[in-house]
């Protein structure tokens, strides 16, 4: 039986008795080694160039799900027509402007119940008097949708930094409250009020800077971060909000002059000792 197993193991020894075996051996853990630490270099490096890649994926793309990120790129938009057919329509009533041309102010003026009116935004008509869609002027949020009994329709958009504007005279609305939209979005068509019956199918727009309606004509194709109140907005304001009819409407040169005079007149004392003196003579 020792004899079956000897033959093996005198096998093996010969082999390791070989002056070119333990070399052998060595080159091939080696090899083995060299081959893992390349392995291990190349998968460390593409981990590192993803990782690397994300990182500036992250760095240089905005987030689109941060609700606190302000958007300054609506400010940068250029103010433009509520309407797509700009060379369709035109402005039938214009906004009233103390500093504007006679006719300029005469056009106006809003003729309802028997009164004139000051128009604190733009009347828009088309050219054949039929109905359109009326876009968003500048990109915004819906912050109200109501019906009112002389304006009609009526959406209020707002756009940060207290700027709003106003879409009234609408037939149909196609938004609803906290919708939010982009420039040229579709808010609803143009309809007809009882406020501005005599323009038809028109919409009214306005723009309001800190609560101050502003020329809307002054703005169109300029920047929205432009719109400012005017000094003479606070004019406006400190004239009563109470209509006077057209026959009514005295220039303020005119009434500086009455008041002159009303304060050369004499009043009746004066009149009295004068005549008193002219009897004494």
């Amino acid at each position: 039986m020792k004899e079956e197993f000897k033959g093996p193991k005198n096998k093996w020894s010969q082999i390791f008795r070989k002056k070119w075996f333990f070399p052998a051996l060595y080159l091939s853990i080696a090899a083995v080694l060299l081959a893992s630490v390349i392995w291990y270099q190349n998968a460390g490096s593409d981990v590192s160039e993803q990782d690397d890649q994300r990182n500036a994926e992250d760095h240089y793309l905005p987030s689109m799900n941060d609700e606190d990120a302000v958007p300054v790129v609506d400010q940068q938009e250029l103010v433009g027509m509520p309407l797509e057919n700009t060379d369709e329509a035109e402005i039938v009533t214009k906004f009233f402007d103390y500093n504007a041309e006679q006719e300029d102010r005469e056009n106006a003026l809003v003729l309802y119940n028997n009164r004139y009116y000051q128009s604190t935004g733009v009347d828009i008509a088309a050219a054949d008097a039929e109905t359109f869609d009326v876009l968003a002027s500048i990109s915004g949020t819906v912050e109200e949708v109501k019906e009112d009994p002389l304006l009609g329709n009526v959406v209020v958009l707002s756009h940060g930094e207290d700027l709003k504007t106003y879409y009234a005279s609408l037939g149909d609305v196609a938004v609803s409250v906290s919708d939010q939209v982009a420039q040229g979005d579709k808010l609803g068509t143009a309809g007809k009020n009882l406020f501005g019956k005599d323009n038809g199918t028109h919409l009214h727009f306005e723009i309001r800077k800190d609560g101050t309606e502003v020329n809307p004509e002054s703005y169109f194709e300029q920047p929205a971060s432009s719109i400012a109140v005017e000094d003479s907005a606070a004019e406006d304001e400190a004239v009563s909000e109470e209509p006077t009819s057209g026959e009514d409407v005295v220039e303020p040169e005119e009434d500086a002059e009455e008041n002159v005079e009303q304060d050369e007149a004499p009043s009746e004392d004066e009149e009295i000792d004068v005549e008193l003196d002219e009897s004494e003579e």
